[in-house]
């Protein structure tokens, strides 16, 4: 069931939001060669803890770290591992938060130090890109399916594939409620958007396939070709006159 958030409702998320912006720019500035991910994990529940809030992911289906890390030709839900980062690492980490019982998401995509390739450049690029895009479509009235048309029409520009086994989401008092909001699409279709609504938007992209698979672990994505992947997510209200992306970082 799609939910519509009233004023003490938003201020929550507006909280969660907050915190979760300031969890994610320590854990992009502490992405850099020769970090563990451990302390990547460690350090995200410690910051979380201490600023009112609690971890979504961690127990969630069984999930046992507060993070995601998917690195390389991961695409989402990396289990962070007891694993050195290294120079040219493509890194996406994918966090979220509660506070008093309301959530938010929010994922980023970074190459740790110098990149292997100017193509791994561009990918983060275009994913990043097509998020804020598809952020420029959140208004009342708008379609899901306008949404995913925009990021599938820019990411497929540059001959990159949109995975279709993972989507966006609705969000509130559980961490995915409906709609999805899948990263495909045609304009003009599917459910329109109201204002009190929130939403994650997530585009994840793969350089080359758009198939996926999963590892061993239950957990772990990979793209099906082991093409480099990136992930960038927000939480975003629909407002009356447009959105307001909760999980923006501000100074």
């Amino acid at each position: 069931m799609v939910t519509i958030k009233s004023l003490e409702e938003i201020n929550k998320m507006r909280v969660a939001g907050k915190v979760l912006s300031r969890a994610v720019k320590m854990l992009k500035d502490m992405c850099q060669v020769g970090v563990n991910c451990l302390d990547l994990d460690r350090a995200f529940e410690e910051f979380i803890l201490a600023n009112g809030c609690t971890s979504n992911f961690k127990g969630y289906g069984g999930f046992p770290k507060t993070i995601c890390v998917s690195i390389n030709d991961q695409l989402v839900h990396g289990i962070p591992q007891d694993r050195i980062l290294a120079d040219g690492d493509i890194v996406s980490i994918d966090t979220g938060c509660v506070y008093q019982g309301y959530h938010a998401d929010s994922a980023f995509t970074k190459i740790v130090g110098t990149p292997k390739d100017e193509k791994h450049a561009i990918l983060i690029e275009v994913t990043e890109k097509s998020l804020e895009l598809a952020i420029e479509q959140v208004k009342p009235g708008t379609r899901i399916g306008t949404i995913g048309a925009t990021i599938q029409k820019y990411v497929e520009s540059f001959g990159f594939g949109v995975p279709r086994d993972y989507t966006g989401h609705g969000i509130g008092t559980e961490m995915h409620e409906e709609p999805y909001v899948p990263n495909y699409g045609t304009p003009d279709t599917g459910m329109r958007l109201q204002s009190g609504m929130v939403i994650a938007i997530e585009p994840m992209v793969q350089m080359g396939t758009f198939k996926t698979k999963v590892a061993s672990d239950k957990w772990t994505v990979y793209s099906a070709d082991h093409s480099m992947a990136a992930h960038f997510e927000h939480t975003i209200l629909v407002t009356d006159s447009g959105s307001e992306v909760l999980t923006r970082y501000k100074d």
